[in-house]
């Protein structure tokens, strides 16, 4: 079910009997209709792995499903929201910047190591997000929440995309990263964000990137 953009921080999305989405813990804001609201500890249809990987990372982001016949409009914080629409592939964003999400979707845990290497891992350290990444792949609709606005930038090869690690949302496709730096190793670790280093990107397919550096 696709998400309705009501304006720039309030989505909606329209329910019929059988179908479910998975929302944020206090993202409603509203609702019309026969609408019921379980909380789920397994976070989606990700398996125990994915859970104990997003605890592990402290990304235990508690998760709604939500089902029944109705409307339901979300919101959270007074962010602002992106919605992003699914053709089969896979999109990867930090666990807190998911506001809702169609329950056809996978979701699965993605370390960050297996896509950079020790590089990987360090854009975890230095930026204070999680070494683990959620996943949700398939056809559908997600909500992600942002900071100032998202802008989607386009990933094609021999093009790459360099982005503060902090101002990352998600991204999509066929895409690799790593951290690249422009000082040495002992002058990185422990650094806020800035010019001192860039999540670079590669490959073929979309990153979104917020407004403001500030955390969700």
């Amino acid at each position: 079910m696709p998400f309705r953009e009501i304006n720039s921080k309030m989505v909606e999305a329209t329910l019929a009997p059988g179908q479910k989405l998975f929302s944020q813990r206090g993202a409603m804001l509203a609702y019309r209709g026969e609408i019921s609201f379980t909380p789920n500890i397994q976070g989606g249809q990700g398996r125990v792995a994915s859970m104990i990987g997003r605890r592990v990372a402290g990304e235990a982001t508690p998760l709604m499903t939500v089902e029944g016949s109705g409307t339901v409009m979300f919101g959270h914080g007074g962010h602002h929201i992106q919605v992003i629409n699914l053709s089969g592939d896979t999109l990867y964003v930090e666990a807190d910047r998911l506001l809702a999400f169609d329950g056809t979707l996978q979701q699965g845990t993605m370390f960050m190591g297996s896509q950079g290497g020790v590089m990987g891992m360090v854009r975890g350290q230095v930026t204070g997000q999680g070494l683990f990444t959620t996943t949700l792949k398939g056809h559908g609709a997600v909500a992600v929440m942002a900071h100032g606005g998202v802008i989607e930038l386009p990933i094609t090869p021999g093009r790459d995309v360099h982005v503060d690690p902090q101002a990352y949302v998600a991204h999509h496709g066929d895409v690799r990263n790593k951290l690249s730096t422009a000082v040495g190793w002992r002058d990185m670790v422990g650094r806020g964000s800035g010019e001192a280093f860039q999540l670079e990107l590669s490959g073929s397919g979309a990153v979104y990137v917020q407004a403001s550096e500030e955390k969700l």
